[in-house]
């Protein structure tokens, strides 16, 4: 028998969409809250204590910890029978598998890089390394970053051109895993109402009461560097 998820969910983070996939499958489970250092942001030291990299998410269920968006994803899919997955062999389930490593490998890198580039173009630094700094945080995001994140934008509004959902014609756990570098788009990237369908998907995920729901039980819910 299957015991109870434990959800060690840092605020403003990655967890949010863990929250999400439970209330979605309907999972009961308890949420362990750590807060990030105010001035740095970064996650507290608590949290290596459940794992050794001391980031968020990480899951817990008896001896077993369990760290990384999609291999919690995964883990609680087959734990809840394969719910929101596409059938194996499908077209279907080959963009679910896609679109579940899409995610991380692939959508958030350039916004992670956006993230601190802008930080080093606003950053407190001697007079003299203001313009040289600024100067190369400028031509990285011109030359690389934004050119990447508007290619990739424009590829998911291309795919949900042809399917309401990333998998297909249902909602799937690739949709709650996607749902982290859209809104940070949203947030950091300029997505907007030039890109309609990701914008109503968004509108979609939001209106969910499983993602209503997980926001009750999590906290607010912005991004920071995690």
């Amino acid at each position: 028998m299957a015991g109870m998820i434990t959800v060690h969910h840092l605020n403003d983070s990655r967890s949010q969409r863990v929250l999400w996939l439970l209330e979605e499958l309907g999972a009961p489970y308890e949420i362990r809250h750590y807060q990030r250092d105010r001035k740095t942001l970064l996650a507290p030291p608590e949290l290596r204590a459940v794992h050794p990299l001391g980031k968020s998410p990480v899951i817990t269920e008896g001896d077993v910890a369990v760290a990384e968006s999609g291999a919690i994803i995964e883990y609680l899919v087959d734990r809840a029978g394969g719910a929101l997955r596409p059938a194996g062999g499908t077209p279907e389930f080959l963009r679910y598998r896609y679109w579940l490593h899409f995610a991380e490998g692939s959508a958030m890198p350039p916004l992670l890089m956006k993230l601190v580039f802008d930080k080093v173009k606003s950053a407190p630094m001697p007079f003299f390394a203001k313009p040289i700094a600024r100067g190369i945080a400028a031509k990285v995001l011109a030359g690389f970053v934004t050119p990447n994140l508007e290619r990739q934008l424009d590829f998911m509004e291309a795919e949900l051109a042809q399917r309401p959902w990333f998998a297909g014609s249902e909602f799937t756990a690739a949709d709650v895993q996607m749902s982290f570098p859209v809104e940070a788009a949203a947030q950091r990237a300029g997505l907007n109402a030039s890109r309609p369908r990701l914008m109503d998907w968004l509108a979609r995920i939001h209106a969910r009461p499983a993602y209503k729901k997980a926001l009750e039980r999590g906290g607010p819910y912005g991004f920071a560097n995690d």
